[in-house]
């Protein structure tokens, strides 16, 4: 008995030890974490680490568009109107601007005056006359026969005080601007516009003078329409069109070095298509002595007559110039044929003369006369009121 219970524990001790040894060492190769593992015993996990959130993927430009952002809309601005100017009358603007040729009152005018106003009128006094007449640029032939005939009238009317002179040396300027000529401007045609072409050289203020020549024709009730011909110099357009948005004028313009007479003729044909009264062309300035800038004045002159004759070719001369603008009018008038002259910066020469040069040379009138920088400033020439002007003792 005592053998049995001896073998028996003896085994139980057999039994434990074997647990003992055994248990551990499974505990060694189990995985830290076994998926579907079962049993009594509890496996500890390592802790959890944190997870970071993905990164989105890169979307390549293009391939998918983001969302779209709404902005608010910007307020609109609504510009302003255009102003439209309404130019000055033209009646009785030489009159108002007679303060304006206080320069060429100075020999034609002035001093004339002075020298008629002499005691004694002898030959070395009217050798003065002619001499100051010759420097106002009237031309020695119509000063010799201007000299003659007030000597005559002094002589044989026994003329003496100042104020008769003054009378009879005003009849005599009148007489050589030759009153009776025909200084309208053609501003209307039948069933079409009337055409005003401008021409002249190179700064003689012939783009401005055809802005201004534009309020003319509106002051006097006309309806007007401009063409910018002058494809030679990028300025010459946006002027134009600055002078014709103050009237509330529309302007036909091409591309920059493009064909004038093609513009020219794009003019004529809105105006036509507009129903305007007038339609004025600014050409590009032309020095006289270059023959293919003439030709090609001739050219814009014939494309634009498929419509319809030219009514008036208007010849911008710089006052200033003097003699020299006579050589200019006469080789364009072989060219256009010149039915006025408008003769700007007379209120910046004292050789206001050369009106009489102009006409009595060419025969050819002057239609407008340029007094200022002003807008209103172009007047439409009047002769007697010219004269006027120049011998006032008030000015």
């Amino acid at each position: 008995m005592e053998y049995v219970v001896i073998a028996v524990a003896l085994l139980v001790l057999l039994i434990v030890g074997a647990v003992a040894y055994v248990v551990p060492k499974r505990r060694r190769e189990l995985p830290p974490s076994v998926p579907g593992t079962t049993g009594t015993e509890v496996l500890e996990r390592p802790p959890t680490p944190a997870v970071e959130p993905e990164a989105e993927p890169e979307v390549e430009p293009g391939l998918v568009e983001p969302p779209a952002v709404v902005e608010p809309e910007p307020a609109v601005e609504t510009p302003p109107a255009p102003v439209i100017e309404t130019p000055e009358p033209t009646a009785g603007r030489l009159t108002r601007l007679r303060a304006r040729l206080s320069r060429s009152q100075n020999s034609l005018g002035r001093g004339l005056l002075a020298l008629l106003s002499r005691d004694k009128l002898d030959d070395d006094t009217w050798d003065e006359v002619e001499e100051s007449l010759i420097r106002a640029d009237v031309g020695v032939g119509p000063t010799q026969e201007l000299v003659e005939r007030l000597r005559t009238q002094a002589r044989v009317l026994g003329t003496g005080s100042a104020d008769e002179l003054r009378k009879l040396l005003a009849e005599e300027l009148t007489n050589a601007l030759e009153p009776s000529l025909d200084r309208s401007l053609t501003a209307t045609a039948e069933g079409r516009p009337a055409v005003v072409l401008v021409v002249g050289v190179n700064g003689s203020g012939k783009t401005t003078t055809c802005g201004k020549i534009g309020r003319v024709l509106v002051a006097d009730g006309r309806t007007v329409m401009f063409g910018a011909a002058d494809t030679f110099r990028a300025a010459a357009a946006e002027q134009l069109a600055t002078w014709a948005g103050r009237v509330g004028a529309e302007v036909v313009r091409g591309p920059e070095g493009g064909d004038p007479a093609a513009v020219a003729f794009d003019a004529v044909k809105r105006g036509i298509e507009t129903r305007v009264d007038t339609v004025v062309i600014d050409t590009a300035g032309r020095l006289q002595n270059k023959i293919g800038l003439m030709d090609e004045l001739g050219k814009v002159k014939r494309v634009v007559e498929r419509h319809g004759p030219v009514d008036e070719t208007l010849l911008v001369l710089d006052a200033t110039t003097g003699q020299n603008g006579l050589e200019q009018a006469r080789v364009f008038t072989e060219v256009v044929n010149v039915t006025g002259v408008v003769l700007t910066k007379l209120d910046g020469t004292a050789k206001g003369g050369i009106v009489i040069a102009v006409q009595r040379k060419l025969g050819i009138p002057v239609k407008l006369v340029g007094l200022g920088e002003g807008p209103d400033d172009l007047a439409p020439f009047e002769p007697a009121q010219f004269v006027e002007a120049l011998l006032a003792t008030d000015a």
